[in-house]
């Protein structure tokens, strides 16, 4: 499966019967936030030093303290990883999500959700999966829960290595504008579709469809629920 951002993305065969449920996936999906263990894997797995990972990330909570934006934060993210290889990315994210299954206490997957999204696939509807995330986390667990398309952060790749760069971070309002596009161009009935998140920053995606539905205990998020007469799915501390 080919990851791909909305601003790129071929169009999916027009219907107009299709029903979608997309979904958040970091904190949402998964009960991890799938950049920062696959960073720490990656870089454990290529033989740098567990300083390494706590001096990449502590530089990027820092601007997160200064008030740089989650999208910039994002592209911050991705300039770690310039000059890597992209296949060999790809290699280390299969890897990573094998391993994060196998030794997850907890289990990868937020259960509550997980049940929720194989629901909808048993009704016909068509996962979509909504990320900030890349490639390498996001085509493997794709694959697992049967996700017929992936609109994430898309890293530039040129002679096979990632240049640092990004066509857009899939933060806040662009989640919205992916969704929306993504039923524009692939005939998905948003009024009648599903949208599952736990951040404020989901927001813009779950105004878009008719079914949202807030996951987890976010106090805005929350809030906004209750103005709009949203669905909430309250998820329990353990895991399968």
């Amino acid at each position: 499966m080919t990851s791909t951002a909305f601003e790129g993305a071929r169009p999916l065969p027009p219907t107009t019967s299709r029903v979608g449920v997309f979904s958040d996936v970091d904190e949402t999906l998964i009960r991890v936030k799938s950049m920062f263990r696959f960073l720490e894997f990656y870089l454990k797995q290529r033989g740098e030093p567990a300083a390494t990972y706590q001096r990449l990330i502590a530089e990027l909570q820092k601007s997160a303290q200064r008030g740089v934006s989650r999208s910039e934060i994002n592209r911050g993210y991705y300039r770690l990883l310039g000059g890597e290889s992209a296949r060999r990315l790809s290699a280390a994210g299969h890897a990573w999500f094998i391993a994060e299954r196998h030794e997850s206490p907890d289990g990868l997957y937020v259960s509550e959700v997980e049940d929720a999204l194989a629901g909808h696939r048993r009704l016909g509807h068509e996962l979509v999966l909504v990320s900030g995330s890349f490639f390498a986390c996001l085509d493997p667990i794709a694959s697992d829960v049967g996700a017929g398309a992936v609109l994430c952060t898309r890293p530039v790749v040129r002679r096979g290595e990632l240049t640092g760069e990004v066509l857009a971070p899939m933060i806040g309002p662009a989640k919205g504008r992916a969704v929306r596009l993504t039923g524009l161009l692939g005939g998905f009935d948003l009024a009648r579709s599903s949208a599952y998140g736990d951040h404020i920053s989901d927001l813009a995606m779950l105004q878009q469809v008719g079914r949202p539905v807030v996951v987890g205990e976010h106090p805005e998020l929350l809030a906004q629920a209750r103005r709009a007469g949203w669905g909430r799915l309250i998820t329990g501390a353990a895991g399968r």
